[in-house]
């Protein structure tokens, strides 16, 4: 791919958003229900390409179980309120009478508390209780404390998760999570991410794990671009990453799974990032406006309230649809895209120096 020049000893590449593409009819058109969405991951099926982002204001585990009976899988924040305390529903809803200041505060609050083992044991015994799967997120920092009493609980899919996971981390105040002999170690299926480019998805790939998430958390609720000046252009990324999967599963026969996560707010946004490559996609802003939605009309990231360096906007959305409720819609011939087209350009830098009954448990 060409290399453009920002000055000396600089270049970059032409990057594309999802926004910046549209996809490309084809001659032939197919009937809604010929159409096949599902998907799988391990030994787990899905209905349709959607995951709900493990944030507490968008998967709590009602909405979970809401999610999986449609098809989907919702993801719960592990060390998010759920785990830290064991009724947090009642002091959420409150939230929807309070101005952005006092939410601050309140949720400051919330997240001051230890997780508790014994409430991780609990959310993942009431997401089996419906005969759903049971997934959840991790950072990095605390998976190995909680390793064991996820392996009791007998949770379905771990997801570790963070703004940026590479399979090389470097610390010089503790030892770094030997990924690789975790996942590998580890029964439960693992999903890492976030990455954002071929050579880190390829490492992710290599320590067995069965999905990488790619996106630099790049939601709405996000500030990390302006804070740390991170990000990746999603379709870009997404094709990235895809080619390593392709690399990957020439050299063992290992089909890892392609997770997009950050700006999925639309149908057409989940088009295109399987277009591009993506398995599935994960959604938080779009999926936190619906009115069984546990952060009571708010919006916020997962290092909101982090103690050092708290990240991420608070949002006030409006509820425009519900999780437990369809109205049926007078199908359309479906369009069979044969290319993607795009319709502007990203920079990115780089350095020249270097049926239902069959997703149940048994």
């Amino acid at each position: 791919m060409a290399e453009l020049d920002i000055g000396l000893g600089k270049s970059a590449r032409r990057a594309y958003a999802l926004d910046d593409l549209a996809l490309l009819p084809s001659r032939r058109t197919r009937e809604p229900e010929l159409v096949d969405l599902s998907w799988q991951i391990d030994a787990y099926s899905f209905d349709i390409p959607i995951i709900s982002s493990a944030m507490d204001s968008v998967t709590s585990p009602s909405t979970a179980i809401a999610l999986d009976k449609l098809g989907g899988l919702g993801i719960l924040d592990l060390e998010g309120v759920w785990t830290r305390h064991a009724d947090p529903g009642e002091a959420l809803a409150e939230l929807a009478e309070m101005d952005a200041d006092q939410v601050r505060a309140r949720l400051r609050e919330l997240y001051s508390a230890a997780v508790d083992h014994d409430l991780v044991t609990q959310r993942i015994a009431e997401l089996h209780a419906d005969g759903g799967y049971a997934a959840g997120s991790v950072s990095p920092r605390r998976v190995a404390d909680l390793a064991d009493t996820l392996l009791k609980a007998e949770l379905d899919l771990l997801m570790i998760q963070g703004t940026v996971i590479s399979a090389e981390h470097v610390s010089s105040t503790e030892a770094p999570l030997n990924l690789k002999q975790f996942v590998r170690e580890l029964e439960t299926p693992v999903i890492v991410g976030g990455c954002a480019s071929y050579q880190a998805a390829l490492h992710l790939m290599r320590t067995g794990a069965a999905g990488v998430v790619v996106g630099v958390d790049g939601g709405l609720a996000s500030t990390t671009g302006s804070v740390t000046g991170v990000g990746s252009a999603s379709a870009t990324a997404i094709a990235d990453v895809r080619a390593a999967r392709m690399r990957h599963l020439d050299e063992t026969g290992v089909y890892v799974h392609v997770i997009a996560d950050g700006g999925i707010r639309s149908g057409g946004d989940i088009a295109k990032a399987v277009a591009c490559g993506a398995d599935a996609v994960m959604m938080g802003s779009a999926l936190a406006r619906a009115d069984s939605a546990p952060g009571g009309g708010w919006h916020w990231g997962r290092s909101i309230a982090h103690p050092e360096l708290p990240q991420g906007e608070l949002l006030q959305l409006d509820a425009v649809g519900s999780l437990t409720s369809s109205t049926a819609r007078h199908p359309r011939p479906m369009v069979e895209p044969t290319s993607s087209v795009p319709c502007g350009n990203r920079w990115q830098h780089s350095d020249s120096s270097g049926s239902k009954s069959s997703r149940r448990r048994n």
